[in-house]
């Protein structure tokens, strides 16, 4: 068992909305193990008594919890009226809602009450713009003040909100909204990375070139750059405010509305288009905020995130439990690895989301943060986007604070949400999640379906939870969402990791058992990558996977050459900003090496899995169904240079 590194006193788990939320109870409740088992048990009963404490507001309540324990055809809170928007801008409206920062940008500071306010004038000017209930909304913008102001406008009136961060190429952008189809399409003039401003008249151009139907853009001056954008009706933000609104609508709508439409990797094709509802995200984030992550009225949350990753969307949701949220759109490490630290004491943050490849890069530059800033207000720190590696608890625990909740969490984009993270009550271990979350009933399993425990298997989740996707956008039948989920197991959850679970209910994530590439946690399709270079003259093939490393995950891209060309540094560079300007910087590879030939199945697909496991040394299954088996030994001797 790996050693205890840190266990909350008494006064402290006492002092937790876990701990308040046990003793208000109907049943009786002592541990966390308790609290975990009565709400896969009795899941009606939790879900009810966790509506109840949690604060969420509806206009009209629900007529049961839940119709039907089958996962696909789980109905929850049928009868249920209510408003994202709504939620989270409740409150006293003298509390501090908002921290915007950014690089080259003031810190700007909302109350609630000054928040409520634009999102009102917002609202006007929108529907003056055509939003109504069921509008699409699609933005193409950082992590600032107005993008927050206009999805909660959006939701305010029930239309629904998909975004994506601005260093995505043009293609990648038409790849998501153009599945969409959005009415109107949110932009800024530019952003700021790393010293370095630039500009995206070019790339919404790009966009606008390429999907139909848009009918008005809004622009937010953001980086204070020349912008000329080939549209009949782009409109300012600025301008957009100018109305005398003081009191947003809030339109209610069922608990299974369109809320957010997200993106996850395609391996074939576009990425996947995900519906998740306006109840079940608002109730999985109320439950992982109060009870998982303790997180209560006027704590201080930040994220480092950008608007094209769902923990944007967890960020902004800890408004309806009442905390402030800092929002950051930049560079991590500009001017220096220290910025992030020292932002964390300068806003007052509690608790800090960050991932294992930035803390990495803290430890490796010998930076030591307890000494960088003032970090005793800390309570929590957050990491997601990879597995955190026991040597990096030690170093948190060594460098940041010897008094703090550390939580490795792991879910994703899918469930908007977390399957395995932390809790306030039980100790850290070294090396592991804390704890499968409230209501998820997580497993990991054999290719067999044998329950394992202290054993690495595939990630399922066995029965339905509140922030299941509705499905996804323009699959009517649901053909396309079943595959994509419930193929390996019928009806069951899997999703595509790779876990042991602890006897004692710990774990310890192994990296993904799909083909999708998850590097700094954004998950990307490999047919993305495979777009973007299957054009250049000079490869005949290539196969992409992902690496993992300490902390965090390589794409490794291996071309095979046409016939006639020759590999070189400077191709690869080729291919790199290829990729890049298609995609985003993420999906660059690592790695872009040579080799003789590409392993295909007889039937003729592509073998990821088979090259993944050739690359990390572990056994290929099922070489019979390979149609040149032999060429996975090339990619057994392949040098990382890391070894």
């Amino acid at each position: 068992m790996n050693p205890v590194l840190w266990t909350p006193s008494q006064e402290r788990q006492q002092a937790s909305l876990l701990w308040r939320f046990m003793q208000s109870a109907p049943t009786k409740l002592e541990t966390y193990t308790d609290v975990h088992r009565w709400s896969l048990n009795a899941m009606e009963d939790f879900w009810a008594h966790f509506w109840k404490f949690s604060g969420l507001r509806a206009s009209h309540d629900y007529d049961r919890v839940l119709v039907n324990t089958e996962m696909l055809d789980a109905h929850w809170f049928p009868g249920a009226q209510l408003n994202y928007a709504e939620n989270l801008l409740a409150g006293d409206a003298d509390r501090l809602a908002i921290i915007g920062c950014g690089e080259g940008r003031d810190d700007e500071r909302l109350t609630r009450g000054e928040l409520q306010q634009r999102v009102a004038s917002a609202q006007t000017g929108l529907r003056a713009l055509g939003l109504r209930h069921g509008s699409r909304v699609a933005a193409f913008v950082p992590n600032c003040v107005e993008t927050l102001v206009l999805m909660l406008a959006t939701t305010a009136s029930g239309g629904v909100w998909t975004s994506c961060s601005p260093d995505f190429g043009a293609q990648g952008v038409v790849d998501r909204f153009g599945q969409v189809r959005p009415q109107l399409l949110i932009v800024a003039d530019g952003y700021r990375y790393n010293g370095r401003c630039f500009a995206m008249d070019t790339k919404v151009n790009g966009v606008l070139e390429q999907i139909s139907g848009i009918e008005h853009v809004v622009r937010i001056p953001f980086a204070d750059v020349p912008s000329e954008l080939a549209h009949s009706s782009v409109v300012e933000y600025p301008d957009l405010l100018q109305n005398n609104t003081v009191v947003p609508e809030f339109t209610q709508v069922n608990f299974n509305h369109p809320l957010y439409i997200m993106y996850s990797s395609g391996t074939t094709g576009p990425p996947k288009s995900i519906v998740h509802g306006t109840g079940g995200t608002l109730l999985q984030h109320l439950k992982e905020h109060q009870l998982q992550c303790d997180l209560q009225p006027g704590h201080r949350l930040f994220w480092f995130t950008t608007c094209g990753w769902m923990m944007w969307n967890w960020l902004v949701s800890a408004l309806a439990s009442r905390a402030t949220i800092v929002l950051y759109d930049g560079s991590p490490g500009h001017p220096d690895l220290g910025a992030m630290w020292r932002l964390a004491e300068r806003t007052g943050i509690t608790h800090f989301g960050t991932s294992p490849k930035f803390l990495s890069a803290c430890a490796d530059a010998g930076l030591v943060p307890r000494d960088e800033a003032d970090l005793q207000q800390f309570r929590a720190l957050l990491s997601t986007g990879a597995p955190l590696v026991p040597e990096q608890f030690d170093w948190v625990y060594q460098n940041v604070h010897d008094d703090l909740h550390l939580a490795s969490i792991s879910g994703g984009t899918d469930i908007i949400g977390c399957f395995l993270g932390g809790n306030p009550l039980s100790p850290v271990r070294r090396g592991e999640l804390q704890c499968a979350q409230l209501g998820m009933d997580v497993q990991a399993w054999s290719p067999d379906g044998e329950r394992l425990t202290g054993e690495c298997g595939e990630l399922v989740c066995t029965r339905p939870f509140p922030s299941l996707p509705t499905g996804f956008w323009d699959d009517p039948d649901g053909a396309k969402y079943r595959a994509a989920y419930f193929g390996d197991f019928p009806k069951v959850w899997t999703h595509g990791d790779f876990v042991e679970i602890t006897a004692a209910g710990g774990a310890t994530i192994y990296g993904r058992s799909d083909t999708t590439l998850n590097p700094g946690g954004v998950r990307i399709g490999t047919a993305e990558i495979y777009r973007a270079v299957e054009n250049l003259p000079e490869i005949a093939d290539t196969i992409v996977v992902g690496r993992p490393v300490a902390g965090d995950v390589d794409i490794v891209l291996c071309v095979k050459m046409a016939h006639g060309a020759t590999f070189s540094d400077v191709l690869a560079d080729q291919i790199c900003q290829a990729i890049r300007s298609a995609t985003t910087p993420r999906h660059v590879p690592r790695h872009v090496l040579p080799v003789t030939d590409i392993p295909y199945t007889i039937s003729g697909k592509k073998v990821e899995k088979a090259v993944l496991a050739a690359v990390t040394g572990r056994p290929v299954q099922n070489r019979d169904a390979l149609a040149n088996p032999e060429s996975l030994a090339e990619y057994e001797a392949l040098d990382f240079g890391d070894e």
